[in-house]
């Protein structure tokens, strides 16, 4: 999926057609997953980075709230779609912090639902009109295409029952969980606030994402997420040289005093689950004003 990633850039060959197709057989026929929605969403992500009302990345309620704009029942402008807090959101969110792991775990099941849920949209079927008409029944078919070699060709006829297939379904997507945690890293727990229009793109890109740092012999595990502040600025640098940009984003943060938020893999985890409890804290505070008033006909206001 790294490449895949890069493709979605258009980081390989710089040719729209050759790296839509990269990413078509690394992502839709290897795995199962559309290119195409992850262009329509990680392009929309990028420009509006941990924007709760814009950021698609960061719209997981009821599940997760990684700030209280969450809780107000926001509007997505992408999905045109409300995320309605309720009962459901109310019960779960207090536990993400422990909820976080099991549910990267499971998260390619999600992927797979909002792959389809692209491709069959009118958004995707508009290509029809364009010149890239050949992108949604190139995806159709070569989604179809993984889904009869590892649904029917492995699952069904490959194993021999059911308690093998499920054991093989979940084990092999369990271990996809790294990934999910890596691309969730970088921006779950940094600033979600809207500075408003004074703020440049560089300000803000740096505000809300973080880097990983590791020993250079250690990129190939991460596949280039580990520089997400950096390629946030540059989405285009080739992965290759993004630690050489890094330098130079150093640079430049020590010339201007903009901050550089970089911590390693073990201490951004923890960044992230701080984040998590912090905002569980904030609705437990809430839950039990509302208790309270409700209880005493107080109305919070003197």
């Amino acid at each position: 999926m790294f490449t895949a990633h890069d493709a979605g850039h258009l980081a390989i060959s710089s040719n729209f057609v050759v790296d839509t197709l990269i990413g078509m057989f690394v992502a839709d026929f290897c795995c199962g997953l559309s290119i195409g929605w992850w262009k329509s969403s990680h392009n929309v992500h990028h420009l509006v980075t941990n924007q709760p009302e814009h950021d698609p990345d960061i719209q997981n309620v009821p599940l997760f709230a990684t700030c209280p704009s969450f809780f107000k029942s926001l509007h997505s402008t992408y999905y045109n779609f409300t995320f309605v807090w309720d009962a459901v959101a109310d019960f779960l969110v207090p536990y993400q912090r422990f909820t976080y792991y099991p549910v990267m775990g499971i998260a390619r099941f999600n992927l797979y639902l909002l792959s389809w849920l692209h491709v069959l949209s009118e958004k995707s079927s508009s290509l029809g009109k364009s010149r890239a008409w050949w992108i949604r029944p190139t995806e159709i078919t070569f989604m179809a295409c993984y889904w009869f070699l590892f649904g029917y060709c492995l699952l069904w006829r490959g194993l021999p029952d059911w308690t093998t297939r499920v054991v093989f379904v979940l084990v092999s997507h369990i271990i996809t969980m790294p990934l999910h945690i890596q691309i969730t890293l970088s921006h779950w727990g940094m600033s979600t606030n809207d500075l408003g229009e004074t703020e440049s793109f560089a300000q803000r890109q740096l505000r809300t994402t973080m880097d990983v740092d590791c020993p250079a012999w250690l990129d190939f595990i991460h596949g280039g997420l580990q520089f997400q502040a950096v390629h946030h600025l540059f989405p285009r640098v080739p992965r290759h040289n993004l630690r050489k940009v890094q330098a130079m984003i150093r640079e430049f943060c020590n010339d201007t005093g903009v901050p550089y938020s970089i911590l390693n893999f073990t201490d951004g985890n923890k960044k992230v689950l701080g984040r998590l409890q912090d905002v569980s804290d904030q609705l437990d505070i809430l839950v039990k004003c509302q208790k309270h008033m409700a209880r005493t006909g107080e109305s919070g206001l003197h």
